[in-house]
C-alpha cells in the first residue's frame, strides 16, 4: 500500500479543479471515500474552515483542509475527514489485515492547537454511524498532537511499539462508548504505513475489546482547537482484508 512521493505529487498536481467544501456539514464523494467538513464544534469559537478534494486514484485520496479558529482553546471545532466506504462491516475475529498509508504535511501553521488522527468506530452491529447509539468503542490514532491538546480520559500506558512507532495510550468514556487513543510519542508521524489490525489485536489482548466487535467506520482527518493551518494530505488509503 505504499505510494511514492513522486506519484503523490503528480496526483495532486494533476487535479486542476479541486472541489471545495465550505458549509458546516458539507460532504462530497471522493472515490472510495466520503470527504466531509464536519464543523460539529464551531459554536464554541469563531473562525473559518474549508476542505478541498484534490484527487482520487483507485483506493487512494488526497485533500487539503485550511482552518483558522479562535476562542475556547479546550474545545474541538471540527473534524474534517474522509470516511471509507468499503473498509467497514468486518468483524475483528475474521480480520486478517488492515493496511493503511497516510502521507500529510502542514503547508503553513500558526499557533496550532490540533491533532491529526484516525477515528475508528467499533460496535456489536455490523453497521452503525460514528458517534451513535451503535458505537461501543472509539479508537483514535493520533499521528500529531500540537499545542498541548490531549485526548479524552487519562494516559494509562506508555512506550507501546506498534506500526513502526511508539505510542502512549489514553482511555476514558464519552457518551455511550469507550475511547482508546494511541498518541504518538515520536512527534509528528507524517509518513505513516502500518497495519491497523496490530492496534486492534493489542486492544483485544490488553484492554478487553472483544473479537466479536465490528469495524463500523474508519475516518481520518484533523481536529483543530485553535490557531490556523493548511493541512495537506498527499496520499491516504485504508483497506480491510478477511
Amino acid at each position: 500500500m505504499r505510494f511514492s512521493t513522486l506519484f503523490s505529487f503528480v496526483a495532486v498536481a494533476a487535479s486542476v479543479s479541486a472541489q471545495t467544501l465550505n458549509g458546516q456539514y458539507d460532504c462530497a464523494a471522493a472515490g472510495s471515500y466520503e470527504l466531509c467538513q464536519n464543523l460539529w464544534g464551531e459554536s464554541s469559537g469563531w473562525g473559518s474552515q474549508s476542505t478541498s478534494l484534490l484527487s482520487t486514484n483507485g483506493n487512494s485520496v488526497s485533500w487539503r483542509t485550511v482552518w483558522n479558529w479562535q476562542n475556547s482553546p479546550n474545545n474541538v471545532k471540527s473534524y474534517a475527514n474522509v470516511n471509507a466506504n468499503t473498509a467497514k462491516g468486518v468483524q475483528l475475529a475474521s480480520l486478517k489485515s488492515a493496511p493503511t498509508a497516510w502521507q500529510w504535511t502542514y503547508e503553513n501553521q500558526n499557533n496550532v492547537h490540533a491533532d491529526v488522527s484516525y477515528d475508528i468506530w467499533l460496535g456489536w452491529a455490523q453497521s452503525g454511524n460514528p458517534a451513535s447509539s451503535a458505537s461501543s468503542y472509539e479508537i483514535m490514532i493520533w499521528l500529531s498532537g500540537k499545542g498541548g491538546v490531549e485526548p479524552v480520559g487519562q494516559q494509562v500506558q506508555s512506550a507501546i511499539s506498534l506500526g513502526g512507532h511508539n505510542w502512549n495510550l489514553w482511555q476514558g468514556p464519552n457518551a455511550n462508548w469507550e475511547v482508546l487513543s494511541f498518541v504518538s510519542a515520536d512527534g509528528d508521524v507524517t509518513n505513516f504505513n502500518a497495519d491497523l489490525a496490530d492496534f486492534f489485536h493489542f486492544l483485544q489482548d490488553h484492554y478487553g475489546v472483544s473479537q466479536w466487535q465490528y469495524v463500523q467506520a474508519i475516518q481520518a482527518g484533523t481536529e483543530p482547537f485553535t490557531g490556523s493551518a493548511s493541512l495537506l494530505t498527499t496520499n491516504y488509503n485504508v483497506a480491510l482484508n478477511q
